[in-house]
């Protein structure tokens, strides 16, 4: 059995879920604020508030990361993920097909519970130094498909400018470049680093780390670290978090599927626990050829995501959230910092949720709420706050995007 395969199962037994101290690093120009609505009732039953511990109060969420920016991601990974036409077989200036099948996917979903589908998302980590127009056939994506991919949810992590590892790196050189180029070229500030991995002096990740945090990014996923799966059913140490990265790779063998199927079998392990988590794990490139040795083959990764959102997503059991790092850690991190008041009488009820200062590079203010009544019931608010029920359906939770 792998080394990953029995670290896995030790968190799933015996729990490793811890952190660090809670503090940010940017504001928001704008204060804390409290935003307030209230619930009408069909019935006078007393109801509970409070918030969910995931989005959309799904049972666990599941991050997924393409390291190194190749060009697979858009190939083969987005529209098998996102709906639309997968690259035929697409050999690249280094020889190695990054295409896919050729077919046409309808995309791959889990639901908000309010009746719609949200697609799968995955997160790039990004150097800017390798990301060009050509030629033709280059392996690494441009700056129109990351931004295509960005627009439509994807989060970019900051992974170096050059990915440089080895002795002599200039490491905060390196973290500030590709701050400053995925700036210029695509207009936002990353907030999370991925180290790079490869040959270099004994810890050089350390040199990354502090490079990283000390220039005001959230968390680094390194190395070594905590996680990969975290507990969220209560308060997250996020500040300076610094987790454990973890693969998913084909193996030699490209005629079956047992690899994806004992990967398949760890995460169902997972998922059946009683706590709320969070699993995070990466890989390189998703097309036909095995880049590297360190990727996964397309017909794995479209068996593999399939099976997850056939089993997790709108397919099956919907307990899936399938969204970038980023895109979890500012929901946890906003979730873990508001109060929410309510007062009942009657069939009316009075909510109140004191608002934190929240960063300014956050692209995510999204707050779920978990409503525990039999009644129906209905939303009163004012125009400016966008919030969604389902309290003529199931009744069971509140959605609020803050702007």
């Amino acid at each position: 059995m792998s080394k990953r395969i029995l670290l896995l199962i030790a968190v799933v037994i015996f729990g490793s879920f811890n952190g660090f101290s809670n503090e940010i690093v940017q504001k928001d120009s704008s204060k804390s604020k409290t935003i307030s609505f209230k619930i009408k009732l069909k019935s006078a039953d007393e109801v509970k508030i409070k918030p969910a511990p995931l989005k959309f109060n799904k049972h666990f969420a599941y991050s997924f990361t393409l390291d190194d920016g190749y060009r697979s991601a858009y190939l083969t990974a987005f529209p098998l993920l996102n709906g639309g036409k997968i690259s035929n077989p697409d050999k690249n200036e280094w020889k190695i097909d990054q295409g896919g099948d050729g077919t046409t996917s309808n995309g791959l979903f889990y639901s908000d519970g309010f009746g719609n589908k949200i697609p799968f998302k995955l997160a790039l980590a990004i150097n800017g130094g390798a990301i060009r127009d050509l030629p033709a056939n280059r392996g690494h994506l441009s700056w129109q498909e990351i931004q295509e991919m960005y627009n439509a949810g994807w989060d970019v992590l900051n992974h170096g400018f050059h990915h440089a590892t080895k002795h002599g790196t200039n490491y905060l050189t390196e973290v500030t470049e590709n701050t400053t180029s995925i700036k210029q070229n695509l207009d936002f500030t990353m907030s999370h680093f991925v180290v790079p991995g490869g040959e270099g002096d004994p810890d050089y990740h350390h040199e990354y780390e502090k490079a990283a945090l000390a220039n005001g990014f959230l968390s680094v996923a390194s190395h070594k670290g905590v996680g990969p799966i975290l507990n969220v059913d209560s308060k997250v140490d996020l500040d300076k978090m610094i987790t454990a990265r973890t693969f998913v790779q084909s193996s030699k063998d490209s005629t079956s599927f047992k690899t994806m199927d004992r990967y398949l079998k760890i995460l169902d392990s997972i998922v059946k626990q009683p706590n709320t988590l969070w699993f995070n794990e990466f890989t390189h490139g998703t097309g036909n050829g095995n880049l590297w040795n360190l990727s996964m083959r397309f017909r794995d990764f479209k068996y593999y995501m399939t099976a997850l959102a056939d089993k997790y997503g709108v397919k099956g059991s919907d307990t899936i959230w399938m969204a970038p790092w980023q895109e979890v850690y500012e929901y946890i991190w906003l979730r873990d910092r508001i109060k929410v008041d309510y007062k009942q009488k009657d069939k009316e009820i009075e909510v109140t949720i004191e608002l934190p200062e929240i960063p300014e590079n956050f692209r995510n203010r999204d707050i779920s709420l978990i409503v525990d009544t039999s009644s129906k019931f209905e939303i009163e608010s004012s125009k400016d706050l966008k919030i969604k029920d389902d309290g003529k359906t199931t009744h069971k939770q509140i959605f609020i995007e803050l702007k």
